[in-house]
């Protein structure tokens, strides 16, 4: 048996074999990329969506949605968590896509999720560090209004999931327009010297019940430094006693740094996402 299963094998090795050259893209299922325009800057996105399985069967059903930032990385991270929460809607947004020769391609991430301007005019004048507030209008004002208008979603239960200087214009949101989303996941948000600031933007929506916000927060455990600034955030956040603010989830990600720290940040989410859900 054991020669015949060796023949079988040489037999078909050449008809296996992958020559140099022969690679192609895997596309990840049931996954839309839509482009869209922030109005205002007249700056050019994408968006991935990705639709539950179910979607096109389930015609009288609306569904929440999870909108993240640094799409191209996180999609396939939260795709992966769709045993975890099935029937939900995914919606990535990109870095712009249209920018000149001499910009990088993480160049408008530093502008857009940042919140205050750089202390040296070299790199102020190259990142233009400090453009949060329009980016969120872009959010609100483009790419929810889209989403809402083309998907059968229920606005009432919008997430966001942001990761490192993504988590800190999460924390921006949730201070500035709370109202944006219901849950907020903000995973090693890059705080740092910002907690000031984003204080001074309280919106007056945090201290009334209406809003009913739910805050996942969390860093690793090797993240020393960061983790301080965190801790003040939520620490303030309690002490303010808002009451939008119904539940904060606090998480340290054992043996993790920053890199590491993000997987489990996305599993670990979702799971309590799900249970919000249930």
């Amino acid at each position: 048996m054991k020669k015949i299963l060796i023949l079988v094998v040489m037999y078909l090795l050449p008809f296996l074999t992958i020559e140099a050259g022969e690679t192609r893209d895997l596309t990840l299922p049931r996954i839309q990329v839509v482009p869209i325009k922030d109005t205002q800057a007249d700056r050019q996105y994408e968006l991935y969506i990705k639709l539950p399985e179910g979607y096109t069967k389930n015609k009288d059903k609306n569904y929440p949605v999870i909108y993240f930032t640094d799409a191209d990385t996180h999609i396939e991270l939260l795709s992966g968590t769709e045993f975890l929460m099935e029937e939900v809607i995914l919606v990535g947004i990109s870095h712009q896509k249209d920018l000149n020769e001499d910009s990088g391609v993480h160049d408008s991430r530093a502008r857009d999720y940042s919140i205050s301007k750089s202390s040296n005019p070299e790199r102020q004048a190259k990142y233009q560090f400090g453009q949060a507030s329009n980016h969120l209008t872009f959010i609100r004002n483009d790419v929810i209004k889209f989403i809402e208008s083309n998907y059968r979603t229920d606005p009432s239960n919008r997430t966001y999931f942001g990761f490192s200087l993504g988590g800190l214009f999460g924390a921006y949101a949730l201070m500035a327009q709370p109202d944006t989303f219901k849950n907020y996941i903000l995973g090693s948000p890059s705080l740092w010297r910002d907690i000031p600031l984003l204080f001074s933007l309280e919106n007056a929506a945090l201290k009334t019940k209406a809003s009913e916000i739910n805050l996942f927060i969390s860093y690793g455990e090797l993240e020393q430094e960061l983790g301080v600034h965190v801790d003040e955030f939520i620490t303030q956040l309690k002490n303010k006693k808002y009451e939008g603010i119904s539940s904060i989830k606090h998480v340290v990600i054992e043996s993790s740094g920053h890199s590491d720290s993000f997987p489990m940040v996305g599993v670990r989410s979702v799971k309590w996402l799900s249970s919000l859900t249930k």
